[in-house]
């Protein structure tokens, strides 16, 4: 089997690991295409290190099948599955320079020296620490390291590039350089990736698609436009993102566009199908986004009071309250405003009723 050149499809078919009696990945299918970088993003515990573990070959699964390209794998131990992993801790050889690290698994493969040289400069340009060649790895900040880290494990040409976490020892500032330097090198390079983050901006901003688990369960699979503005149950909506959750009732349903009477009586008409039947109790899900506040009432417009506004950046971070109590964030461009001038003004709360991220029943966990 070998790897390198074009991106390689990875399916997994209803994999199923418990140890004892936990559940930790239940009958999780998904289907990875040539090239495409997808993150398993969800808390600890959610089963997406499994999933991680069983691709590599380091865990049997307990039922299910992992496929390369169309072929079963499941068979194969670790060494032999054309599979690269870069590690939370980098796990560089400290004796060793860059150049070293980078032809360890070649060496160890009994590459010819020629073949190693060429390919510890291709990695090493490919990853721009052309200079750094001849240094130790305590020579190295920390997203130097995770780049030679990087580069070892793309000079084995590995059919599947595993990321696991990344990004957790580097701080706020230098994961974004990271994040951005990663996605160029998969992108340039045209690998397979799959990353495994907990950090849902991390997931959204560098895949093409993310499967979002939650305690052993696969609760969506799909682009982060799609999960960020139609999350598949409430613990997505939840986990990814801010959301507000607004109580009512469900005036039509049942395949339709749904409408949701709030608890003033409002009607907030969706234009969202939804499988509920009339008069159930839900939850209508709104973005801080889909939110904007007014001084002047307008058609509409729900009476508020700002209790907190925040500077964040570009924007300013709104809590309002309602008459009945409620408390709802809006995220607004900050425009000039003074965010500490805000807080006790009446303003009126509009809805954008197209960008309704979700109805869920009333009941749900």
């Amino acid at each position: 089997m070998s790897g390198g050149g074009e991106g390689h499809s990875l399916d997994l078919k209803a994999i199923t690991h418990r140890f004892g009696d936990n559940v930790a990945a239940n009958a999780i299918d998904l289907s990875i295409r040539p090239g495409e970088l997808v993150s398993l993003l969800g808390p600890s515990g959610c089963g997406k290190t499994t999933l991680l573990k069983i691709i590599a070959g380091f865990l049997r699964q307990t039922s299910g099948d992992v496929l390369l390209d169309g072929q079963s794998v499941s068979h194969l131990p670790a060494n032999r599955r054309q599979v690269g992993i870069v590690f939370q801790n980098y796990a560089l050889f400290p004796h060793m320079t860059v150049g070293e690290n980078i032809a360890y698994g070649l060496a160890a493969r009994r590459r010819p020296r020629a073949e190693q040289e060429a390919v510890v400069e291709e990695m090493l340009a490919l990853v721009q620490m052309g200079a750094f060649r001849d240094r130790l790895p305590r020579q190295l900040s920390g997203g130097q390291q995770q780049r030679i880290a990087l580069a070892r494990c793309l000079a084995i040409r590995p059919s599947i590039l595993l990321l696991d976490e990344p990004f957790s020892a580097l701080d706020k500032n230098l994961r974004l350089d990271m994040q951005i330097e990663i996605k160029r090198v998969q992108q340039q390079s045209g690998i397979t990736t799959v990353l495994v983050t907990h950090d849902q901006e991390e997931a959204m901003s560098m895949s093409d698609r993310i499967a979002v688990l939650h305690r052993g369960n696969l609760e969506q699979f799909a682009s982060p436009t799609e999960i960020y503005d139609r999350p598949a149950s409430l613990f997505v909506n939840s986990f990814v993102g801010t959301a507000n959750l607004l109580p009512g009732r469900l005036v039509t349903g049942q395949g339709g566009g749904a409408a949701v009477q709030l608890s003033d009586g409002m009607v907030i008409d969706t234009g969202q199908p939804t499988p509920l039947p009339s008069g159930s109790d839900v939850r209508l899900s709104l973005r801080p986004e889909a939110l904007r506040l007014s001084r002047e009432q307008g058609e509409g417009g729900i009476p508020a009071t700002v209790a907190t506004a925040m500077p964040i950046g570009p924007s300013i971070l709104f809590e309002v309250r309602l008459a009945n109590g409620a408390l709802v964030k809006v995220i607004e461009e900050r425009a000039g405003r003074d965010a500490s001038d805000l807080a006790g003004n009446q303003v009126f709360l509009f809805i954008d009723n197209r960008r309704v991220s979700g109805i869920f029943p009333a009941s749900s966990a």
